[in-house]
């Protein structure tokens, strides 16, 4: 049963009243709709957003399950009001919502008990999600979507994350991760005081 709950709900929110966790949820799920609505910038061929950071945050929040559909919803809410005239990409909210669920898994079922774990935990995070959402899944459905010059699977890898710029903005999705996350769960600790 314990497992069970740490698949659904994170150690934050393991304590909250049912009224909160809806509202965490909820609230997640906002941030991952606005996030998809306001914070993706296109310049040319390279796009940088908050979504990797969003998406990684709802999960290490309120869980991997609930964070998997948080972010899978946020995707697709946020493109219906604002797709731009591009059609919708399921894709990208199954990635969104892998990583929410990944980061929740790795933060809720890996217990490190040191002072660097969760740095540790957020470094697992960031290699898994890389590998697995950023490459695995986006990368290769654009390459078979988009790849009218019939690149190779590597070429096509190498110029999205270096000349399309999507290594720079994992990095910087990333690094926002390492720093305010433990400042987030910093607080909310200070809260419960």
């Amino acid at each position: 049963m314990q497992k069970i709950k740490k698949l659904l709900l994170s150690d934050v929110m393991k304590d909250s009243t049912h009224t909160q966790k809806i509202a965490y949820i909820a609230v997640m799920t906002a941030l991952c709709v606005v996030c998809n609505m306001f914070f993706e910038f296109k310049l040319a061929d390279t796009q940088f957003s908050l979504t990797l950071f969003f998406s990684a945050l709802t999960g290490m929040i309120i869980g991997p399950v609930f964070g998997f559909v948080a972010c899978f919803l946020g995707d697709l809410v946020g493109f219906l009001y604002n797709s731009g005239g591009f059609m919708y990409m399921p894709w990208i909210g199954l990635s969104m919502g892998l990583t929410a669920l990944i980061s929740g898994l790795v933060m809720n079922l890996i217990s490190i008990k040191n002072k660097f774990a969760t740095y540790l935990k957020i470094l697992i995070v960031a290699l898994l999600t890389f590998l697995l959402c950023t490459v695995a899944i986006n990368t290769t459905a654009f390459w078979i979507m988009y790849n009218t010059r019939k690149d190779l699977y590597f070429e096509y890898l190498t110029t999205r994350l270096f000349v399309q710029g999507q290594i720079w903005n994992s990095l910087f999705n990333y690094g926002l991760l390492f720093v305010l996350y433990p400042t987030i769960i910093r607080i909310k600790n200070i809260l419960k005081k």
